[in-house]
């Protein structure tokens, strides 16, 4: 681990008009494994909706509304806390948030309403987005011909926290039950807590800009560069269609005919193992051969797959195929979208990376609130259908952006 710290702090302590140094390999995998940490808390009681809505009184639509405000605590973090990058010592800033958001995980496993449970949820929500803020600094502090390639071991991080907080999440609801799932999920943070406070680099970075000024310029920032703007809702409409499809699974599996346990829903996310993969590969490929080749192909696989999954809800080999194809084309598509988004200023990346996730997130959240309200109104097949109209509307709207005149005037419009 001290080979991580000695990586980054070079980088860390140099003045503004210098080059930032290489990220060395055990920093990016410590950089992965605390995302993924930081991530799959916001997914870790999902399989377990319908037990949740049992246990608080509540109904299946209410509780996944409120297992949105996870997501809506990340939109906040996103705004909030990752330009921060920019501004704190990173050791400080990520264990900082990682104590927090496992405070806010034991506020949820005390609640004893839908309300109680929400206002945990969200801040621990809020407080995930470290993720964000560990992908920010590896795109940061890497050479512009290898910033896709660490951006996707990041995210490759973030994908296996998905992954993970469904899968142990299903696992240990069925042994110890929801609330003490989220206890231990809330343990093992502050254990990467306290491994960030020493792993990471101490020294401040010295920012251009004022933090509040940053904050306050989010929705100019959206208006006036075109590629930052066409990147963040393309890339909103495709994390719809994630949270969609998982959310709307999730209760689809549980519901009559198939009424299947929290371990098998859980298991289901074995599928999205491929993803992590393609993030790795869709990052060296957008270094290679440019990033709208590799997002239209994602965003092409991803929509077959959703049209294939309107009828293949009983026919579990198909459909874990075809979620696995899901879930690496729309991985793919985001470390593609996201290396570009962190190329538009390499010098501060932080507030584009904040602007576009901010943008991105508001999707995912959507998608989460309204999935468990779909499938009780048009069924499985009609949450499938809405989720590849939406990868639809994405890869034309990506299509245009790159077909567009390419200048300084037309980038900024």
């Amino acid at each position: 681990m001290s080979r991580s710290a000695n990586a980054l702090s070079p980088a860390l302590n140099q003045e503004p008009h210098h080059n930032p140094a290489r990220l060395g390999g055990t920093a990016v995998a410590f950089l992965a494994l605390a995302a993924a940490l930081a991530t799959s808390t916001s997914y870790a009681i999902q399989p377990e909706l319908t037990t949740v809505a049992g246990d608080l009184g509540s109904t299946v639509p209410v509780v996944s509304v409120v297992a949105g405000s996870a997501i809506v605590g990340y939109l906040l973090g996103l705004a909030t806390l990752v330009p921060l990058v920019d501004h704190l010592p990173p050791n400080r800033l990520v264990a900082g948030q990682l104590t927090c958001l496992a405070a806010g995980l034991v506020l949820a496993a005390a609640a004893r309403s839908p309300l109680a449970l929400g206002a945990g949820l969200l801040v621990s929500g809020m407080c995930s987005s470290t993720g964000a803020q560990l992908s920010t600094l590896a795109g940061k502090h890497s050479p512009p011909q290898h910033r896709g390639r660490a951006v996707g071991s990041v995210t490759a991080g973030i994908s296996a926290g998905i992954l993970a907080g469904r899968i142990a999440g299903g696992a240990l609801a069925d042994r110890v039950g929801w609330r003490w799932t989220l206890l231990i999920f809330a343990v093992a943070c502050v254990a990467v807590a306290a491994a960030a406070g020493v792993v990471l680099p101490r020294a401040r970075v010295a920012a251009a800009e004022k933090y509040l000024d940053v904050i306050r310029s989010l929705p100019t920032r959206v208006a006036t560069h075109r590629v930052l703007r066409v990147s963040a809702v393309s890339g909103a409409l495709w994390f719809f269609s994630f949270s969609l499809v998982w959310v709307g699974l999730s209760l689809a599996l549980a519901l009559p005919p198939l009424r299947l346990s929290p371990t098998a829903i859980g298991s289901y996310s074995l599928a999205g193992l491929l993803g992590i993969v393609a993030t790795r590969v869709a990052g060296a490929l957008a270094d290679r051969h440019g990033s709208p080749r590799v997002i239209l192909g994602g965003l092409a696989l991803s929509f077959v797959c959703t049209v294939t999954m309107v009828f293949t809800l009983d026919v579990a080999p198909v459909l874990l195929v075809t979620l696995a194809l899901f879930d690496a084309g729309l991985f793919a598509a985001q470390v593609a979208n996201q290396s570009r988004v962190l190329s538009i200023d390499p010098r501060r990346p932080a507030k584009f990376n904040s602007t576009y996730m901010v943008v991105y997130f508001v999707g995912g959240s959507l998608g989460t609130a309204v999935g468990g309200g779909l499938v009780n109104t048009v069924g499985w097949p009609g949450v499938a259908a809405t989720a590849a109209a939406a990868i639809a509307v994405a890869a034309v709207l990506s299509v245009r952006l790159w077909s567009a005149p390419r200048t300084p005037q037309a980038a900024n419009r």
